[in-house]
Protein backbone atom coordinates (compact mmCIF):
# COMPACT_ATOMS: atom_id res chain seq x y z
CA UNK A 1 0.00 0.00 0.00
CA UNK A 2 2.83 2.42 0.87
CA UNK A 3 4.55 1.68 -2.43
CA UNK A 4 1.38 2.55 -4.32
CA UNK A 5 0.99 5.81 -2.37
CA UNK A 6 4.64 6.73 -2.94
CA UNK A 7 4.32 5.93 -6.63
CA UNK A 8 1.17 8.07 -6.81
CA UNK A 9 2.91 11.01 -5.12
CA UNK A 10 5.90 10.63 -7.44
CA UNK A 11 3.66 10.67 -10.51
CA UNK A 12 1.81 13.77 -9.27
CA UNK A 13 5.13 15.50 -8.51
CA UNK A 14 6.56 14.74 -11.96
CA UNK A 15 3.38 15.92 -13.68
CA UNK A 16 3.36 19.13 -11.63
CA UNK A 17 6.99 19.91 -12.44
CA UNK A 18 6.42 19.10 -16.12
CA UNK A 19 3.33 21.33 -16.24
CA UNK A 20 5.15 24.21 -14.53
CA UNK A 21 8.13 23.95 -16.90
CA UNK A 22 5.82 23.97 -19.93
CA UNK A 23 3.89 26.92 -18.48
CA UNK A 24 7.07 28.87 -17.73
CA UNK A 25 8.41 28.28 -21.25
CA UNK A 26 5.24 29.78 -22.76
CA UNK A 27 5.12 32.85 -20.52
CA UNK A 28 6.20 36.23 -21.84
CA UNK A 29 6.06 39.08 -19.39
CA UNK A 30 6.33 42.69 -20.53
CA UNK A 31 7.33 45.23 -17.93
CA UNK A 32 6.65 48.77 -19.09
CA UNK A 33 9.45 50.89 -17.71
CA UNK A 34 11.06 54.31 -17.71
CA UNK A 35 14.48 52.92 -18.68
CA UNK A 36 15.92 50.05 -20.69
CA UNK A 37 17.56 48.12 -17.84
CA UNK A 38 16.26 45.81 -15.12
CA UNK A 39 17.22 48.45 -12.55
CA UNK A 40 14.78 50.92 -14.16
CA UNK A 41 11.57 52.04 -12.50
CA UNK A 42 8.29 50.48 -13.62
CA UNK A 43 6.37 53.10 -15.61
CA UNK A 44 3.65 55.00 -13.73
CA UNK A 45 1.52 55.15 -16.91
CA UNK A 46 1.40 51.91 -18.87
CA UNK A 47 0.65 53.12 -22.40
CA UNK A 48 3.10 56.03 -22.22
CA UNK A 49 6.07 54.21 -20.68
CA UNK A 50 9.36 54.58 -22.53
CA UNK A 51 10.37 50.91 -22.83
CA UNK A 52 8.99 47.38 -22.92
CA UNK A 53 11.30 44.89 -21.23
CA UNK A 54 10.17 41.39 -22.15
CA UNK A 55 11.06 38.39 -20.02
CA UNK A 56 10.48 34.68 -20.41
CA UNK A 57 8.91 32.57 -17.67
CA UNK A 58 12.32 31.95 -16.14
CA UNK A 59 13.08 35.65 -15.48
CA UNK A 60 15.44 35.92 -18.45
CA UNK A 61 15.34 39.27 -20.25
CA UNK A 62 14.78 38.37 -23.89
CA UNK A 63 14.00 41.72 -25.50
CA UNK A 64 14.22 45.47 -24.88
CA UNK A 65 11.93 47.61 -27.04
CA UNK A 66 11.53 51.38 -27.26
CA UNK A 67 7.76 52.00 -26.98
CA UNK A 68 6.75 53.06 -30.49
CA UNK A 69 3.38 54.36 -29.24
CA UNK A 70 4.40 56.50 -26.26
CA UNK A 71 3.87 59.74 -28.18
CA UNK A 72 0.68 58.71 -29.99
CA UNK A 73 -1.99 61.39 -30.07
CA UNK A 74 -4.70 59.01 -28.91
CA UNK A 75 -5.44 55.32 -28.63
CA UNK A 76 -1.96 54.51 -27.30
CA UNK A 77 -3.26 51.92 -24.84
CA UNK A 78 -4.94 49.81 -27.53
CA UNK A 79 -1.90 50.11 -29.81
CA UNK A 80 0.43 49.03 -26.99
CA UNK A 81 -1.73 45.99 -26.16
CA UNK A 82 -1.95 44.99 -29.84
CA UNK A 83 1.80 45.39 -30.24
CA UNK A 84 2.68 43.37 -27.12
CA UNK A 85 0.11 40.72 -28.03
CA UNK A 86 1.80 40.33 -31.42
CA UNK A 87 5.04 39.66 -29.51
CA UNK A 88 3.35 36.82 -27.62
CA UNK A 89 3.16 38.65 -24.28
CA UNK A 90 0.90 36.95 -21.73
CA UNK A 91 1.26 39.48 -18.89
CA UNK A 92 1.91 43.21 -18.69
CA UNK A 93 3.29 44.95 -15.61
CA UNK A 94 3.07 48.71 -14.97
CA UNK A 95 2.28 50.98 -12.04
CA UNK A 96 -1.08 52.08 -13.41
CA UNK A 97 -3.46 50.97 -16.17
CA UNK A 98 -6.26 52.97 -17.72
CA UNK A 99 -9.71 51.49 -18.29
CA UNK A 100 -9.25 51.28 -22.07
CA UNK A 101 -5.99 49.39 -21.66
CA UNK A 102 -7.54 46.97 -19.18
CA UNK A 103 -10.41 46.29 -21.60
CA UNK A 104 -7.95 45.73 -24.46
CA UNK A 105 -5.90 43.29 -22.35
CA UNK A 106 -9.02 41.38 -21.35
CA UNK A 107 -10.02 41.08 -25.01
CA UNK A 108 -6.57 39.63 -25.83
CA UNK A 109 -6.49 37.41 -22.71
CA UNK A 110 -3.43 39.20 -21.34
CA UNK A 111 -3.05 39.38 -17.57
CA UNK A 112 -1.89 42.54 -15.84
CA UNK A 113 -0.16 43.38 -12.60
CA UNK A 114 0.21 46.78 -11.00
CA UNK A 115 3.59 47.22 -9.38
CA UNK A 116 5.58 50.17 -8.05
CA UNK A 117 9.33 49.70 -7.88
CA UNK A 118 12.06 48.38 -10.11
CA UNK A 119 11.68 46.08 -13.09
CA UNK A 120 13.74 43.33 -11.48
CA UNK A 121 11.56 43.37 -8.34
CA UNK A 122 8.38 43.24 -10.45
CA UNK A 123 9.58 40.17 -12.34
CA UNK A 124 10.66 38.46 -9.11
CA UNK A 125 7.18 39.05 -7.68
CA UNK A 126 5.54 37.39 -10.68
CA UNK A 127 7.91 34.43 -10.90
CA UNK A 128 8.47 33.11 -7.40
Amino acid sequence: MRKILLLGFAVVFVLTVTFFMAWADKQKIAVISEGNTVASIVSPVAARGHYFLIFDGKRKLIEEINNPHKDAGGGASIMVVDYLSSKGVTMIIASNFGNKMIAAMEAKHINCLTFKGTVVDAVKKVIQ
